[in-house]
């Protein structure tokens, strides 16, 4: 499968106190790179790259890189030759290498979360959480600009909107290359993830994810 595109890279920096040394990566691959001044989470990271992305298909994954880049030509083929509005990595899909590469607790809690949220919130998806997602340019721009959420449940309210809207979503298998630099605590993380439950259904009752203007 040959992919012909242009791209840009945008490295966010979530208020880091690493004395400039991701922006010399940054600077060093020529990528484009942000800073938060505050540390507010990967919610708030990702909101940003993504509203300040310019491509017309817009992908974001985890600093890290975890999966193979032949996952992003795949994403790239969806979203531009099959028209799908937002195409999301699903570990849990027949063909994915993913789970028996990582810990048996955050493989666990992986999967409880994940049965919670397609239970309850996200339309039967069940792999809201996998950090490679990628959409056309206006869902983009749509999805970011209501989001609200700054912690790792950003994933299921993209989900949650997106389901809202009607949007078209392919899920695609995954191949983890690397398994370095996560900093997910499971238990931590996953209770805070659980209380931000809610406050999606909240905000979509109280209409504050209806579209913006222009």
């Amino acid at each position: 499968m040959q992919c012909n595109f242009s791209f840009e890279v945008i490295v966010v920096d979530d208020g880091s106190n690493d004395n400039g040394k991701t922006k010399e990566v940054a600077d060093k691959f020529n990528c484009i790179y942000i800073l938060s001044e505050q540390n507010k989470g990967k919610g708030n990271a990702v909101r940003l790259g993504m509203q300040n992305a310019k491509g017309r298909f817009r992908i974001f994954t985890d600093a890290d890189v975890p999966y193979q880049f032949t996952n992003v030509k795949n994403m790239l083929h969806y979203l531009d030759f099959k028209e799908f509005d937002m195409v999301v990595g699903d570990r849990t899909l027949k063909d994915s290498k993913y789970f028996s590469e990582i810990t048996a607790s955050r493989s666990i809690g992986s999967k409880i979360f994940s049965f919670i949220v397609g239970r309850f919130i996200a339309g039967g998806q069940f792999d809201t959480q996998c950090g490679l997602k990628g959409f056309r340019d206006s869902v983009a721009d749509d999805l970011f600009s209501v989001s609200r959420i700054n912690g790792f449940t950003l994933d299921v309210e993209l989900f949650y909107i997106a389901y809202k809207r009607n949007y078209d979503i392919k899920c695609i298998p995954v191949e983890l290359r690397s398994n370095d630099g996560n900093s997910v605590n499971v238990v931590l993380h996953g209770v805070k993830m659980l209380f931000d439950l809610p406050k999606i259904v909240f905000n979509f009752y109280t209409k504050k994810y209806n579209r913006k203007n222009g």
